[in-house]
């Protein structure tokens, strides 16, 4: 029987753990397409930058996940929409909130309210 070397015994397992460890290597390509969403929702909130920047900003990275063939995030289209409701354009305020909900369709009850809410009269609360 022929004697093999200690060399020559590792040989297969490490080829092994090398094609192993190369499968989960891969590179995937991000599921959403974020872009400046979360710097502009901050800046929001924080209170530098007014409603009519962050929908230019908002509606400049919808455009850059549609042409790069990945979704818009979630949370995106709604705060565009609380964006575009801040600045008196209802249609385009429940426009976005449909979509969203459509999208993203764990958000229905709080994107509900919010519709709800809009569609009221002026001075009832």
């Amino acid at each position: 029987m022929r004697e093999v070397k200690t060399s020559q015994r590792w040989l297969l397992p490490a080829c092994a753990c090398a094609l192993l460890f190369t499968g989960c290597a891969q590179q995937r390509q991000p599921l959403y397409h974020w872009g400046d969403f979360q710097t502009v929702q901050y800046g929001y909130f924080k209170g530098d930058k007014g409603p009519e920047e962050g929908i230019v900003a908002l509606e400049k990275v919808r455009e850059e996940a549609k042409a790069s063939g990945r979704h818009v995030p979630p949370g995106l289209q709604a705060h565009l929409g609380m964006l575009y409701g801040l600045t008196g354009r209802t249609d385009l305020f429940e426009q976005n909130l449909l979509a969203e909900k459509q999208s993203f369709p764990e958000s229905s009850v709080y994107l509900d309210f919010l519709l709800k809410k809009k569609q009221k009269p002026e001075g009832a609360r």
